[in-house]
């Protein structure tokens, strides 16, 4: 079931800064008490393959989401420690030294749980007892949060497939324009392109220039 227009769960979680410093953060909190918008990405597992290009990925863009005031915040369900192994192994051996932003630790998956994106299910064997299924991690789901802690957009890719950060960057431009113009953002809009007001006229003329 989708999240979007919904308020964020109002959630605190274990989290680990690149110091190693162990946090306690709740993104609803992040975005309403601070007036910034929040981009939350969620990734299977520390120590795997795709992940780390994505970790990377997102702190090479890190300036762009800052001048569009955004914080950026990393979530898997592995363990504070766990994250502060992996920040301290290199890029060109695999790890995320160098990463920078916050990463929640959702141990016991309970947010991870309320917005459901753990690879989990149950079945019942012949004799009726609950057997467990799935991998038990989350899929790859993103979550962009305004500044009233609202989701205003949510994403979940597979696990073999890894994101596009700049989609997230004209995603926020877009949101942002919405708000201070009050128009509409057509398909492909980016930046400094022409919006539509949300009346018909508008997307007719619109429709016939494009």
């Amino acid at each position: 079931m989708s999240l979007v227009g919904k308020k964020f769960p109002n959630v605190t979680v274990d989290a680990m800064s690149e110091m190693g410093d162990d946090l306690r953060i709740n993104v609803f909190q992040e975005a309403t008490e601070n007036q910034q918008k929040v981009l939350l990405f969620w990734y299977p597992k520390d120590f795997t393959f795709v992940c780390p290009t994505e970790l990377h990925a997102f702190q090479e863009a890190l300036g762009e989401f800052e001048k569009r005031n955004t914080k950026v915040i990393g979530a898997s369900c592995d363990t504070n420690e766990v994250h502060f192994a992996w920040l301290n192994v290199s890029k060109d051996n695999g790890g995320i030294e160098g990463v920078t932003y916050p990463l929640l630790a959702d141990t016991h998956r309970q947010l991870a749980n309320i917005l459901g994106i753990v690879d989990q299910d149950f079945e019942y064997n012949e004799e009726g007892e609950e057997v467990f299924t799935g991998s038990n991690v989350t899929y790859r789901a993103t979550y962009l949060i305004d500044e009233t802690g609202k989701i205003f957009h949510e994403s979940v890719n597979d696990m073999p497939l890894g994101r596009n950060v700049k989609e997230y960057l004209r995603l926020i431009d877009a949101y942002t324009h919405v708000q201070k113009h009050g128009e509409v953002c057509p398909a492909n809009w980016e930046e400094g392109k022409e919006a539509m007001k949300a009346d018909r006229t508008s997307t007719a003329e619109y429709l016939s220039k494009n």
